[in-house]
């Protein structure tokens, strides 16, 4: 039985998160588990009993940058303890997986280190600590499921919100050659469906209206459900079936690999899965993938995208690249710009390769020079940017249903989100939000778009 600490209700909690979605969920669910020993969150480390960094270690020196926030956060400590104020401070997440001795080494301060998969132990950590002092490094992978640990009825985290993250799916088997998630993750697991209905049914319950599914690779989900095996096709329609109030549903991330006929198809048949989809490709020369180990070529991606528009014509399509992997040409290069030319993306993410330590890339000969890096990524943004200028301008004159998630920052101004993921600008009465409303687009700006209420009769709750 995990000990306990007697419940205060005056201890602070100030968690500070980088990285992907799957970090701000894990945060929120750390706050879950800490809440019945009497944390609360606060708005600044300044006024919190314990501080968590939760960390990220996919971008470069993702390290270096959680030593230098840690020694800001030693001196709101020692600043604390003069006055008699105690402060727990915790690394968790990726860089405390992957360095969590070196960690404690360079830091000796930190009273927690956790990886991603152990944060559902947090109460028994800050008892060990509150019994005997010292330090607490816990970066295993343990045999049970976190998510079978946590707690089931906790209150919603996001009261008020109209959107959530919900991990469906953790880890990877894939082991791309840049990646460090297979070693700071674990293998690829899925949770049981019953559980991911339970939690999304509290998120509805709380005035969620839309929900993005999440998973390091979120389509290879398979989910124990009564007697067999869900596919995430399978999950979508139990999630629209059993949860009517569901109004929008959304999952990333994907893999080209675990991209079957039955999810594309589903894109068509659920009314609920939104027109749109990140789907990594990472590059578009053969010979760049098969020395990420991506496990598919640029034809067969190209091959998805068709059967995919086949199946929603309407959708809109993102993705990843990376320029520079060790061995990259010129003419790798050119491939993977004539793949952005054929896909046409509405937005996308790109990146210079980093050198990741543990990373079987990161040892390989012909690592590509920084200057070539930065000018083939700034040829890539260019032609992104384009597209992604022209995906906006084509929605101008569409009516879309966007969901009014709040007040904007001009008087009278309401913001919202489109299905495609855009923010969206216009003029309405405050008693719209939370509402999917009408609205006719008549303004592209660059990560966002304009308009005004549709002349179009009604709205949806």
């Amino acid at each position: 039985m995990p000990e306990q600490l007697t419940p205060s209700p005056a201890r602070g909690l100030h968690i500070i998160t980088w990285g992907c979605q799957m970090n701000v969920y894990d945060s929120a669910r750390m706050a879950d588990v800490l809440r019945p020993l009497g944390y609360s969150p606060v708005d600044s480390p300044d006024h919190a009993d314990m501080i968590i960094l939760n960390t990220c270690h996919i971008r470069e020196r993702a390290a270096e940058k959680v030593f230098s926030e840690l020694g800001r956060l030693r001196q709101i400590r020692e600043a604390r303890k003069l006055e008699g104020k105690q402060t727990l401070i915790a690394v968790a997440g990726c860089v405390a997986q992957a360095e969590g001795k070196e960690l404690l080494a360079r830091a000796p301060y930190v009273d927690l280190v956790l990886g991603p998969q152990t944060y559902h132990r947090l109460p028994e950590m800050v008892a060990r600590i509150a019994r005997a002092g010292g330090s607490v490094i816990d970066t295993d992978f343990p045999v049970e499921s976190k998510f079978d640990l946590l707690p089931e009825d906790a209150a919603p985290q996001n009261e008020g919100n109209l959107t959530a993250f919900l991990t469906i799916q953790e880890g990877c088997d894939k082991f791309c050659s840049f990646c460090v998630v297979p070693y700071t993750r674990g293998a690829e697991t899925s949770r049981p469906v019953a559980s991911i209905l339970a939690e999304a049914e509290r998120l509805v319950a709380s005035g969620v209206k839309e929900i993005t599914l999440l998973g390091q690779n979120v389509n290879a989900f398979h989910g124990e459900w009564q007697d067999g095996i869900a596919s995430l096709p399978e999950l979508a329609s139990l999630l629209h079936e059993r949860i009517p109030a569901l109004k929008r549903l959304r999952y990333v991330t994907s893999h080209p690999r675990d991209m079957e006929q039955a999810l594309i198809n589903a894109h068509r048949d659920n009314p609920i899965f939104m027109p749109y989809l990140h789907l990594p490709v990472q590059s578009g020369s053969d010979k760049v993938l098969k020395a990420m180990n991506r496990s598919h070529t640029a034809d067969e991606y190209r091959d998805i995208i068709r059967k995919l528009r086949a199946a929603r014509p309407d959708i809109a399509l993102t993705s990843d690249f990376i320029v520079g992997h060790p061995g990259e040409t010129d003419e790798d290069f050119e491939a993977t710009m004539q793949l952005v030319r054929d896909v046409r993306f509405a937005s996308a993410y790109s990146f210079k390769y980093s050198q990741r330590p543990g990373t079987p890339a990161a040892g390989q000969p012909f690592q590509v020079a920084e200057d070539v890096k930065e000018k083939r990524l700034a040829a890539l943004q260019a032609l992104l940017r384009e597209q992604q200028d022209a995906f906006n301008a084509s929605l101008i004159g569409t009516v879309q249903d966007i969901l009014v998630t709040g007040i904007g920052r001009k008087p009278g101004q309401l913001n919202g989100r489109s299905p495609y993921l855009q923010p969206v600008h216009f003029e309405g009465d405050p008693a719209l939000i939370g509402q999917i409303v009408k609205v006719h687009i008549t303004t592209p700006f660059t990560n966002s778009l304009g308009g005004h209420l549709s002349k179009q009769e009604g709205t949806t709750i």
